[in-house]
Order: C-alpha cells, then sequence, then structure tokens
C-alpha cells in the first residue's frame, strides 16, 4: 500500500487504511454509513457445503467487528469448472446462501473466473450510525480484553490436512468457523466498547498489536485464560503450526514480552492464523464481566476475558 500515492482524504471516510482497521467505513448521511469489506480464501475442509459456509461467515465477520448489521453481499468466486464437478461449486454457493440468510444480509450477485485451484469468498456491505462505528483503536489503560471465541483453527485445520485430528475435533473446529459473529455484535450492541477487531489470519497477538500500536497502548495477556480448542496445543507441540502461524510470530517477536513461566509454545498458539475467529473487545471493567455474563447465558460459553490493558511499556504485549 506504500507504493499507492497520497490523496487528498475525503471528509466522508469514517475508517480507512491508517490503522489496517478489519473495513472500511464511508458516511452518506448524518444518520447513516456504509461498512464494506472483502474475504476469499482456497478451501480449508473437504465439505463444500460447509466450506460455503465458513467463507460466508468469515466476510461477514468483518462488518460485525465496525459495528455495522450486513445488508448485501457480492459472491467472489474462482472455480476449475472443467475438471470439478459443478455439485462442488454448487455445495459451496448453498452453504454461503444459507449462512448470508442467517445474517439477515442478500446475494445481489457476484462475479465468477475460471481458475485452476478453487477459491470463494464475499464482497460484504454493511449500514451502521456513523456516531456508532466501532474501530481498533481507542483501548484505554485499565480496560479488559475479551475474546469470544476459543483459538486454534489455524492449527487444527493443518491437522486436519494431515490426518491428525479426531471426528470430534474437526467437528468442534468446523463449528467455531461457521458460526458467525452476530451474537457477539449484538449483544455488544448494548455496551460501550472503546476498541473491536476480530481475530482471523493476523492471530490474536496480531490484530492485538494493531488495537495497542493504534491506541498507543500495552495489552497484558493472561494465557491461562485464553480459551483453546481441543488438541490444538498438543498438535502445536508436535509442529503441526501453519507457516501462515510461524510468520505471524516471527514477525511479533520483538513486540512480545513473556514471563518465564509462559512456554513459548503459548506465544506460538497465540500467534495463529485463524479463519473466521471470534471478537477482540476492550471494555470497561463492569462492562467486560457483564458482557461475559450476557454471552454465557446466550450460550456462548468460550466468551472469556483474557487480559488487560496498561499505558504503553517497553513492548506492545505481554505475556504472563
Amino acid at each position: 500500500m506504500r507504493h499507492l500515492p497520497e490523496r487528498e482524504q475525503d471528509p466522508n471516510l469514517l475508517v480507512g487504511m491508517d490503522t489496517s482497521d478489519d473495513g472500511g467505513v464511508y458516511q452518506l448521511t448524518d444518520d447513516l454509513a456504509l461498512v464494506q469489506s472483502v474475504d476469499y480464501f482456497t478451501p480449508i475442509v473437504d465439505d463444500p457445503y460447509m466450506f460455503g459456509q465458513i467463507a460466508a461467515a468469515n466476510a461477514l465477520s468483518d462488518i460485525y467487528a465496525m459495528g455495522g448489521k450486513p445488508t448485501t453481499v457480492l459472491n467472489i468466486v474462482a472455480f476449475p469448472i472443467k475438471e470439478l464437478p459443478d455439485e462442488l461449486l454448487a455445495g459451496m454457493m448453498k452453504g454461503s446462501s444459507d449462512k448470508v440468510y442467517e445474517a439477515g444480509a442478500t446475494i445481489v450477485g457476484g462475479h465468477s473466473i475460471d481458475d485452476q485451484e478453487p477459491k470463494f469468498g464475499l464482497a460484504a456491505t454493511g449500514i451502521v450510525h456513523p456516531g456508532k462505528v466501532w474501530a481498533n483503536k481507542g483501548a484505554k489503560p485499565g480496560d479488559l480484553l475479551v475474546l469470544t471465541k476459543p483459538l486454534g483453527v489455524g492449527i487444527l485445520t493443518t491437522g486436519i490436512k494431515r490426518e491428525a485430528v479426531s471426528s470430534q475435533q474437526e467437528q468442534a473446529v468446523t463449528e467455531v468457523m461457521a458460526q458467525l459473529n452476530k451474537t457477539a455484535a449484538e449483544t455488544l450492541s448494548k455496551y460501550h466498547p472503546h476498541a473491536v477487531t476480530d481475530v482471523t489470519g493476523f492471530g490474536l497477538l496480531g490484530h492485538s498489536f494493531e488495537m495497542a500500536d493504534a491506541s498507543h497502548v500495552s495489552m497484558v495477556f493472561q494465557t491461562s485464560r485464553v480459551p483453546i480448542l481441543d488438541g490444538a496445543r498438543e498438535l502445536a507441540e508436535k509442529g503441526i503450526i501453519p507457516g501462515g502461524s510461524k510468520a505471524n510470530a516471527s514477525y511479533l517477536n520483538s513486540r512480545i514480552e513473556r514471563d518465564r513461566e509462559v512456554p513459548e509454545i503459548m506465544q506460538q498458539i497465540l500467534c495463529d492464523a485463524i479463519t473466521s475467529g471470534g471478537l477482540l473487545v476492550s471494555l470497561e471493567k463492569e462492562e467486560a464481566e457483564q458482557y461475559v455474563q450476557d454471552m454465557h447465558e446466550k450460550g456462548a460459553t468460550n466468551t472469556s476475558i483474557i487480559g488487560y490493558v496498561t499505558e504503553r511499556g517497553s513492548h506492545e504485549l505481554f505475556l504472563k
């Protein structure tokens, strides 16, 4: 992006590229702004229907992370139409359609190309009041950090490819990826979050670094409180870690200070590259505790307080 020419900032652009946020926000009227994002990737599970659901949930997550309500989507498809049966493509589209319907949004079209490697995703648009936009900056010292989904998705999906996970573990990680962040976002709308992002390809610590850097604070993670999918730690200890997760850990290493009691493998797990992860929220203490209670009452029992925000220290991220 550094090669793009500098342009005069449009005053209606409320959130752009400056802080690596989850989506762009463009104000249309005093009461209405558009939230826009796009995401697509190659299949991470064998079931085309589930892949479609996961791809849709992942793309829609960016809208929820900005405080928006998903309204319309465009499908983005690359598929080797002469080499793979139409039923696979139909399954992907059906899975996506069902998830978009669950979100209350509408598919309005899309674009496809003939490609050797299947890829699928969505360009998603939502709406939000300009005064109620959530961004990944604004976290304040004293805030608590809440995570709404467990970590380990990238490690487990790599384990699936290597036939190293149980059927129960495969089902669990697939369900986590296909779960919308709708309940998390709608429940959060009753509160006053200072900063919000979703945890995806840059991992928990990567997206936390972006939040800490944009907010000019540091973040302390109580690693024993971080929810982790069953089997993820065991796989990581065997070296079954995706390349993207390793790249995250390498990039962030100078930004992290780790207590001696925290093993390096935990840092690797916290850097895991995730597909369709949960929301990471920075909230005032009482609101954070109440938000977690509300989420548990709605069945989202993995929602956890995983750390807190401090004044900027020697590192942006501390693991204890």
